[in-house]
C-alpha cells in the first residue's frame, strides 16, 4: 500500500514538496482546490496527542490548525481522555494529494481518529497502527467501540468556535443526536454526515484572518441535523471503498502556481 501512494506521489508536485513556503501564514483557495503558505508542522509529540504516519509528512497546517489541535489535545487529557491520534492535515505546501482525501488542501483539515492510544506509540506504531471502526454497517448504527470517550472527544472538538464542521459517518451523527440533542446545544448542528469517516472524524475550521484570498464552504442548514436531513443519509448505501484512486488534479488559484514555482507574492 505504502509504496503504490509513493509511487503516486512522484507524479504530484505538491507532494514532492518537503518544507514550507516563506510568508505570513494564508489558507488560499478552497479546501478541495488549494494550498498554504507559511505552514507550520505539529510536533510529532505533544501534551495529550500523537502524529500517525509521520513518514507520509501530512502533518502540517495554517498555524491557526495546529493550535486547534494542540488546544483540543490538552483539553481531552483534562477531562481524563487517553492520548487522542492525529491523523493527516495538510502537505507542507497544502495542494492535491496524489491519493485519498480531496480536500485538506489549504491547511484547515484535520483527522482525529476515534482510536485513542493507551501508551506512547513507537515508531513502528505510528506508521503501522491500525483504525478501529466505529460503525456496525449491517445493522446501520455505532458498534461498542462507539462509547462515552468518543461522544466527549467529539463535543469537545465540536464546541470550539474556530470550528466550521465535523464530518461523521451518519450512525455516529445519530448517536450524538441521541444522546444531545433534547439539551438542543448549538455545537450539535457542526456534525455534518458524510460516507467514510467511520473510524475518525474529520475536523474543517472557518477561513482564518488574515487569508484574504480562502474560500468559505456554502453554509450548512440551520438547526441541529438531526431529523429528516439526517434520516435521508441514513436510508443511503453507507460503506465506501477503502482501495486507493488517484485523485484528478483540481484547478488551483494562480496564488498557488506561484507558490509552487516560489514566485509566491
Amino acid at each position: 500500500m505504502y509504496q503504490w501512494i509513493l509511487v503516486a506521489a512522484m507524479s504530484n508536485p505538491w507532494a514532492q514538496q518537503v518544507t514550507p513556503s516563506h510568508g505570513s501564514a494564508e489558507a488560499i483557495g478552497g479546501y478541495a482546490a488549494g494550498c498554504l503558505q507559511g505552514a507550520v508542522a505539529l510536533p510529532e509529540n505533544g501534551t495529550g496527542y500523537q502524529i500517525l504516519r509521520p513518514r507520509q509528512k501530512r502533518f502540517y497546517s495554517h498555524p491557526v490548525m495546529e493550535q486547534y489541535v494542540l488546544d483540543l489535545a490538552r483539553q481531552s487529557k483534562k477531562v481524563g481522555l487517553p492520548d487522542i491520534l492525529v491523523g493527516d492535515m495538510a502537505m507542507a505546501k497544502g495542494g492535491p494529494f496524489s491519493t485519498g482525501h480531496r480536500s485538506h488542501q489549504s491547511g484547515l483539515d484535520t483527522d482525529i481518529w476515534f482510536r485513542f492510544a493507551g501508551k506512547p506509540l513507537s515508531a513502528a506504531a505510528r506508521n503501522n497502527i491500525k483504525a478501529q471502526e466505529m460503525v456496525d454497517f449491517r445493522r446501520n448504527r455505532v458498534n461498542k467501540n462507539f462509547s462515552s470517550q468518543q461522544m466527549t472527544l467529539l463535543k469537545l472538538a465540536a464546541q470550539d468556535p474556530r470550528v466550521e464542521r465535523i464530518f461523521v459517518n451518519p450512525p455516529i451523527k445519530k448517536a450524538m443526536c441521541e444522546q444531545f440533542a433534547a439539551s438542543g446545544p448549538s455545537w450539535l448542528g457542526k456534525l455534518r454526515p458524510w460516507f467514510g469517516h467511520s473510524a475518525h472524524f474529520h475536523v474543517r475550521l472557518h477561513c482564518p484572518v488574515g487569508s484574504r484570498d480562502c474560500e468559505p464552504q456554502k453554509p450548512f442548514p440551520p438547526g441541529d441535523g438531526c431529523g429528516a436531513e439526517l434520516d435521508s443519509w441514513l436510508t443511503k448505501p453507507a460503506r465506501v471503498s477503502s482501495k486507493p484512486v488517484p485523485n484528478r488534479m483540481p484547478q488551483l488559484p494562480e496564488r498557488c502556481e506561484l507558490l509552487l514555482s516560489g514566485k509566491q507574492r
